[in-house]
């Protein structure tokens, strides 16, 4: 199983510095990918990152309200249609 940011996000980051698996990235270019994602393949389904979003913006799949469900093909897609990982090479140049 694995969390899922939804489009609640506001790319506080806080999420991003607790993953103990480092599976939270930031979109990039953020027009296109607005939000932090998770790896669905690398999430351990710790709930670290969840009390660290200050607006709630993080759920487990299966817990992942109505009005959020394509948010989580949304972070999916990141990884495999997406920049994934590359997005934080590319954000810090």
């Amino acid at each position: 199983m694995t969390h899922v940011i939804t489009r609640l996000c506001i790319r506080d980051g806080a999420c991003m510095e607790v993953c103990p698996v480092e599976c939270i990235v930031p979109g990039f270019p953020e027009d296109e990918w607005p939000l932090y994602y998770i790896d669905p393949d690398t999430c351990i389904d710790c709930g670290a990152c969840v009390p660290e979003c200050p607006v709630d913006a993080i759920f487990p799949e299966e817990d992942v309200p109505e009005e959020y469900q394509e948010d989580i093909e949304l972070n999916a897609r990141f990884f495999t249609e997406g920049p994934g990982y590359s997005a934080m090479e590319q954000a810090s140049a």
